[in-house]
Parts: C-alpha cells; structure tokens; sequence
C-alpha cells in the first residue's frame, strides 16, 4: 500500500514535538475570561449554528480558547489544504499538548487520477480515523482539515470498528486465520517488516507493523497461542520493548465494506461497461483489481466503493469550525470542476467508461452534511466581512512597524507605562533583548508562556508566529498585546515543524532482505537468511543468520548487528561467498588496506602544501552578520545550520579552507555561500563566487544584493552579458579594492583579473568547470579559503571529501513545505502534457518544458502554443544571444511565461521556487546528470 515509502518518509511521518517546543498556553487563561470569548461559549452551547467574525491571526489562540472552555472535539475545516497545515501547526502552539492537535490531510491527486496517493498522506489520514474510533476519551482532540479532504469517501465508521481487533499475549488465534484478518484490513506480505500497512512470516513469527504504531510489532506462536508481543527496530530488527497486547486497525481508507461486497461485484452496478472496448474494460477492472501482483490503485477510485464520510466519525458533542462560507463554497466550486475535467478527459480517450459517476456530491449535499455533524460556528475573517464591529471576538490588529525600530521601541515603552500585558514572538529574540536593553527594557528570552505577563511587564518568546494581534478585554487599562516579527521587522519566518531525524544506518541497514548478501567485517561475503530466536541459559536471544559457502551458518546477536553491513558490489553477478575458518578474507582485506593507502599517500601529496600554507584566520561573528543573518526570511534546516557552523569554523582556523558543501536544489546551499562572502567582506577581504553560465551568475547578483542592501557592500558581476567596457571597469575596482564580491563565470579566472586582496572563493557547481579552469582552482586552494557548492559533485571530489582530504558537509533536509518528488515515465501524448501545464498554472506555477535539440526547440514550442493557447510560452537555450537569453531567463523569473522551452540550461543550479513542475520531452536521450 504504501510504496514508495523510505525511511526519511517513515521518520518524517513520527512527528514528535521537540522538548523545548514553544508552548503559549499560559496565555489561554486570560485570553478565555475575555467576554466576546465567553459569549460565543455560550451561544455553541445554546445553539447548533453560530455566526462570527474573528481577526484571522487570532483564530489558532480562539480555537485553543474554546477546547479549553467547552472540553469538547473541535474540527476546524479551511477551504484548502496548504491553509490547514499552516492552521495545525499554529494551533498546536496555543495547546499546552500540541500533539491533540492532529492534521487531516487531503491527498495531491484527484479521484479517477491514475497516479497514487502521497504514502503520508494515507498515514496521517488513517491515524486521524483511528484516534476518533479508539483513541482514548476526554477534552478529545482538535482536528484541522481542508474541503477536499473532507469530500473523499472512506470506510463506514461500523465497518472501521469490524475491522479492528487486539492480539494479547497468552491469547489464542491460528496464525494463519491473523494473516486472513491482515489481509481483509489492507495489509500487504513483504519480505521484511519496514513500512506501516506490511508484515510477513517466517515459521511461529509473524511481525506486522500497524500504521497507528511508531515501530513494527513481532508476534512469536507455539502452535496457536501467542507466547509473546514485542516491538522491534526495523532497521536492526533487535526487539525493544515487550507489550501485553496491541491493536491492529485497518491499514487503508479504501477497502471494501461489507455492504458493497468484494472485489468486482461489490462496485456500483450503475458502472456499464459496454461503451468500453474489451481490452479498456480490462484495464480498467486491473486498475482497481490489481492483476493479481497487487492490490490496484484503488485509491483513485474508491469513490466507487466506499460509502463513508469523515464526518460520521465525528462524535455527537463534535464542535465543528467553518473558515470562511464564501470561501469554502468557492474552493469547493474548484475542486468539483478540476476533478470532473479529469473524469471527463479520461471517459473521452476511453480509460472511463461513459457511465463513471461523478467524483464528489454536489455542494448543497456537501453542506447538509457539514450542518449536520454537530454544534457549527461559522468564522468569517474580519478583513474579508466589510466593516465588522471592531469589538467582534475581541481581538483587534496589533501596530505594524515594518522595520522601523525606533518607533516600535518607542511605542513599547508607552504600552508598559499605560500598564499594557505585552508578549512578543520571534526568531529575533536574541537581538531583540540588545535592542531592548538600549531602552533599558531588560527581559530574559523564554521558551513559553506558562502564565501571562503581568501589567506593564513584557514576555519575549523565541519562536514564530504568523501575526500578533491585542485583545482589549474587560479592563481597557490592561489590554494584552501580541507582537511577532512580522509587526516589528515587517516579515516573519514560517515556524518549521520539528520532525525526528532520519534513522542513521551505519549497522545492519533495514533494506536488506532475506536471500540479499552482507558482509561480516570478521569473517567476509555471506548470504542473510533471516532472524533466528535461540533458548540460551541466559533466556531467549535474537541472532542474525548468515550463510557462507559450503553451507557453513554463523549466528550473529542481535547486539552485535554494528558488525555486518549490506554487500555493495561492482560485478553484475553474485559474488563469492567466502569459507568460515579460513584465511582468504583476511587476505582480501589486507590487499584492499594497501591499495587504498597507495592512493590515499597520491591524493595527500596534492593538499599538503594547503596544510602547511599559512592562511588568514577571520575574526568572530560581529553585530553586522548576526543582523544580516536574522534577516534570513526563512527558518534554516538543522543541516543548513550545522554546515554554516562548519564553513564559520573553518574561516577561523589559521589554515585555507577547502570545504564541500553538497545539498539538491533549493537546500540552502547558496545562503551559507552570502554567509561566508559576508563574513569575509567584514574582515576586508574580496570574494570571487565562480558560476558556470552567464545565466546563473546574473541570478547570484540579484540574490546577493538582496541578501547584502542594508550594509555597504559591492557587489558587481563578470561575465560576458557585460560590455568590454563594463568588464574593464569591473577589472579595474577589483585590482583597486572597491569591488568587495565579484560574481562571474570562468571569465574570472582568465589572467588579466587581479584582485587586491582575495580572502575566499566560491565555487558553484564545480563539476562544469574544465580541465584548465580547475587546475586554476587548484592553485587558489593553496592560498585562500575555498567553498565549493554542488548538487552533483563529481567522483574524484567527493571521493577526497568522503577519504577526509577535503573537508564536506551534507545538506539532506528539504526546506519546508517541499513535498517527495514524485517521477511518472510514460509515451508522449499531448493530452498528458496539456493537463500537467494547466494542473501547474491553476495553482499559479510554472513549467519546465526541456527539450535538448536547438534545431527543433522553435517548432516545439510553436506546437505547445497550439495546444495550450491558455499558456504564456518562452524559448530559452544556450546558443542565443546573450542579451536576449538574459532577457527571456529574466521575464520568465518574474513570471511574465507560465512555461520554460529549454535546453538542459536550467540544469546548472538555476532557482526558480515557482517551477513546480518539469517535463523531460525525449527522456531517453538525456545523459545521466
């Protein structure tokens, strides 16, 4: 069900709030004695349908406020899914137990869509189902969701609870009837137990991994009774903690009920297939079916089937939130006429028969059934209502600064004085308490609220929030005020959901399957054939059971798994299994340690003159780069922030440094290189940042000089979309000194640029330079700092990166918000093609059309022109001249084309966030980067 699924998916999907996660609830007090608050409590618990308007930055604190009040399940529905993430997230932070707060996702396709469903997606929505079928009573949970998530169907609540049962240690079920329930719940045979919705046998074991659990469970039988439940850790298949009993719930939304039947003959007989050609109609029941190696997509058309709603789940004393009628209506407009273009498109290319029913109910269905699901409250963003009263709610908009410290310092001291309860929210927090200082507001930087501040005092919380807002309250002397970055500095960093880590597998890696090869650092190539349970006198123990040749058998503890690695060969077959007892694999190692170190003695002959050089030790981080740095819009990645640390380190040791930075596109790899400039510049050194194309270096120039405005830095680009006597002015402010960051392309490294005083290189994208231009590097490596940033480091770097002769730092956190990539291989058709470039445009994106022939890139685009008149398209590639290529790159950045047809240009780090979507015309004749 859940393929594919790896383990940073896995890990992504155990959402464990951090320790020190900022906690606001000692706000809520205060805020729930308000009267308008007190009102509304009282009209929910009077009526089923109430009316009101709030400011919209105070609604994630007002839903905190009525969980708090009414002790009841609250449901919040938002017209889209990227605004219930956002409102999740936030409303968590005003719960004293943020993880009551769960997200009811909607997946990234639409019914009768051949492609599957996001596998998290399908986990969150799950858990959700769970948690309100046998989650644990009390003040119950608060759950966000979108219009779309609420319109799929899903399994009838009746039929969920059927599905559900408890495996006890010391009970009795035959293993094969387990495996009969297993399978009636959605769960699929693997050969090993990794992923949520699997489990396999092996003999009297059977390990099965729910998907409401956060590690697999192993059920050991002697005959038909369950001698013990344990949970394991998939990736060293080592047991960690025994369990009395656990409950197995479905692992998918889209299974057959019991009222529609199995398979085939449960679905709607309204669905005809005679207007089908036969092989069509095949397809079309394989598609739901599976043809027997699997379960089908039945996701894309469980609509047919399932007769539930969300909704159902709902207890009776449910209050239910509506964000915005308007709104909800007119997001709910979109979504049926997006998913009726895809029914229809799919019935006239005969994919559908003609018969296939609408995806969704219409919108007066929709509605009843939202009106019905218990006490409603209709929450209209003041903003968007006219001109409300200003007292509605009680919350008020807080003063925006924009920027301007002196008057938000100012007005500070005068809301103290008037006795104001202030609390401020920000990332800033640091620079805050200097600047507050100044004024002789002295605070320290707390981690929460666990009570609010007392009259003309001041709270200062590290953390994010979207916007403040101040409630006047009964006391109109004591009003309590909420500033966040986005009223002090006029922007706010969007708080990044704290995620567990993915597993590190340096041990015995969780992708190795039974009959795959491994190596014993002791005793060589062997082949795993499972996990062995062995009676000792010190109890029962777990082995690891390796075969070796001959049929020779080594057990390994499963304390000692640190010890066997997966087999990663060359050759295309298998290789040879190494004998127990013998000699040849200690010669083998010994052969290997002389050749590596034959190599290792070549590649240190090339960096010692770099150790032994002298370099420029800079000095430590000033006021001016912590400034620039806080004025980052967005929360840096814990690997942005340790290879920030690394390169930072390295500055400030007293030799060159020469560090590798690797990272996919959009990872922050360019934001630690301004960083490094920065620090160099307020040392008074000059840098040079070497890019491989024209097009890239103007890109840098203008991230840069955004990045650098508010300090006296220049910043100027060589490259040949200068004129000569722009490129000899540049060349003459280099050797003068009064250039401080000159950006270009290997234009910079040709003999007649002279730098007074160069203190670091950066290099992007090292793997498209020449053979002539990195022997130039090399050079440089000897005298000044180097930071090399790549996506795709050639073999040779990062074999020396991965050896320790050159030092390399990974970035492997995707910045937030960035969703798994999802990749399809199909024929061309134009249909295809057309749906994607509009599915992209209706949600204000762009497109990469790459087509790498010159000849015919014209004739192509004239084509998509035809096909999509909709469309804005552009013609980019590196033949063109320099002028018009910049000004095509240029008007495409700032979104005046909805689509790019290009050459692989754009493959040399180019950062358009606002290309979602690429296609590849003619796949099969792309090299391999």
């Amino acid at each position: 069900m859940f393929r594919p699924f790896d383990q940073h998916l896995l890990e992504s999907a155990l959402r464990l709030l951090e320790t020190n996660r900022m906690d606001l609830s000692g706000l809520i007090d205060h805020v729930s004695r308000d009267p308008s608050i007190g009102a509304l409590v009282d009209k929910v618990a009077s009526s089923t349908d109430v009316s009101g308007v709030a400011l919209d930055a105070a609604k994630p604190c007002l839903v905190a406020s009525l969980r708090k009040e009414l002790g009841r399940p609250i449901v919040v529905v938002t017209p889209r899914g990227v605004g219930a993430v956002a409102l999740q997230e936030q409303i968590s932070l005003w719960c004293s137990s943020g993880e009551d707060v769960h997200l009811f996702p909607e997946p990234d396709t639409l019914p009768y869509e051949t492609r599957g469903w996001d596998p998290a997606v399908a986990l969150d929505r799950i858990r959700v189902l769970d948690l309100l079928v046998n989650g644990a009573r009390g003040s119950g949970p608060v759950i966000v969701t979108s219009i779309p998530a609420l319109a799929l169907r899903t399994l009838r609540r009746k039929h969920y609870g059927e599905l559900c049962f408890d495996v006890k240690a010391g009970g009795r079920i035959a293993p094969q009837k387990l495996i009969e329930r297993l399978i009636a719940a959605g769960y699929e045979s693997d050969g090993a137990v990794e992923l949520p919705g699997t489990f396999t046998r092996r003999g009297g074991i059977i390990d099965v991994f729910p998907p409401t659990e956060h590690r697999p469970v192993r059920l050991d039988f002697f005959g038909d009774e369950v001698e013990s439940v344990r949970k394991f850790d998939p990736a060293t298949q080592a047991s960690v903690e025994n369990l009395d009993e656990v409950k197995i719930g479905p692992a998918r939304e889209s299974l057959y009920d019991g009222e529609s039947g199995v398979g085939w003959e449960g679905i709607d007989a309204s669905i005809d297939l005679s207007g089908m050609s036969a092989d069509a109609a095949a397809n079309f029941r394989n598609e739901i079916e599976g043809d027997g190696s699997g379960v089908g997509n039945r996701e894309a058309y469980s609509q047919l089937f399932l007769k539930g709603s969300f909704l159902e789940y709902l207890p009776r004393e449910t209050l239910v939130l509506l964000e915005g009628g308007i709104a909800l209506e007119s997001a709910y407009a979109e979504l049926l006429e997006q998913a009726e273009d895809v029914r229809v498109s799919r019935v006239e290319k005969g994919e559908l028969p003609p018969s296939m029913p609408a995806a969704y109910p219409e919108w007066q269905e929709m509605r009843g059934l939202l009106e019905g699901s218990g006490s409603v409250v209709r929450l209209e963003g003041w903003e968007r209502a006219g001109e409300p009263d200003a007292g509605m709610m009680g919350f008020m908009p807080t003063p925006n600064f924009g920027g301007h410290l002196r008057y938000f310092l100012r007005d500070l001291r005068g809301m103290l004085e008037e006795g104001c309860r202030v609390s401020i929210v920000s990332h800033q927090a640091e620079r805050l308490t200097e600047l507050l200082a100044e004024v002789d507001i002295f605070t320290p930087v707390l981690q929460g609220i666990s009570e609010p501040p007392a009259p003309g005092t001041l709270k200062l919380v590290k953390g994010s929030l979207a916007e403040g807002w101040t409630l006047k309250g009964e006391d109109k002397d004591e009003p309590l005020v909420l500033f966040t970055d986005k009223e002090i500095f006029g922007y706010v960093k969007q708080r990044r959901a704290p995620k567990r880590r993915p597993v590190k597998k340096e041990a015995f890696a969780s992708e190795i399957r039974v009959g795959e090869y491994v190596v014993h650092i002791d005793h060589g190539i062997g082949r795993f054939v499972g996990v062995t349970t062995m009676r000792r006198d010190e109890g029962e123990r777990e082995y690891l059971t390796i075969e070796y040749a001959e049929g020779a058998r080594l057990y390994v503890p499963n304390d000692s798994v640190d010890r066997v690695t997966p087999y990663i060969g060359s050759g295309e077959g298998p290789p040879v299994m190494n004998r127990l007892g013998t000699q040849e694999w200690s010669r083998a190692k010994r052969k290997v340690k002389e050749s590596a170190e034959k190599i290792a003695r070549e590649l240190l002959s090339l960096y010692a003159k770099r150790e032994m050089k002298k370099g420029y030790s800079y000095s430590q981080d000033n006021s001016w780069l912590q400034e620039m740095e806080a004025s980052f819009p967005y929360v840096e990645t814990p690997d942005q922030m340790e290879t920030i640390r690394d390169v930072k380190r390295d500055m400030e040791q007293p030799r060159p440094m020469d560090r590798l930075v690797c990272g996919d596109v959009g990872y922050g790899k360019t934001e630690v290189a301004v960083r490094a400039a920065f620090k160099a510049v307020l040392d008074g050194r000059q840098v040079a940042v070497l890019v491989p194309t024209t097009v890239l270096a103007q890109q840098h120039l203008q991230t840069f000089r955004e990045r650098l405005k508010a300090f006296p830095v220049e910043i100027d680009v060589l490259s040949r979309f200068r004129s000569v006597k722009e490129q000899k002015s540049v060349l003459e402010r280099l050797e003068a000194g009064t250039v401080d960051v000159c950006i270009g392309t290997h234009r910079l490294l040709q003999k007649d640029v002279e730098f007074k005083d160069l203190g670091l290189v950066v290099i992007d994208e090292e793997q498209r330079f020449g053979v002539a231009h990195k022997e130039k590097l090399k050079k440089m490596r000897e005298e000044v700092d180097v930071l090399t940033l790549s996506a795709t480091p050639i073999p040779r770097t990062l074999h020396m990166s991965l050896v320790g002769v050159r030092d390399m730092s990974t970035m492997e956190t995707p910045p937030e918000e960035r969703l798994p990539i999802r990749t399809y291989v199909q024929e061309y058709e134009e249909e295809v093609v057309r749906e994607a470039i509009l599915r992209e445009m209706d949600r204000g994106g762009q497109v990469f059309f790459v087509h790498n022939r010159v000849q015919s890139i014209e004739a192509l685009a004239q084509r998509l022109r035809k096909l999509i008149p909709e469309a804005r398209v552009a013609v980019g590639h590196g033949q063109m001249n320099e002028t018009r290529l910049e000004k095509v790159m240029v008007n495409f950045a700032a979104r005046d084309y909805d689509v790019l047809v290009c050459t692989t240009i754009i493959e040399s780090g180019l950062d358009m966030p606002n290309v979602n979507t690429i296609i590849v015309h003619q796949a099969e004749r792309m090299g391999l980067s």
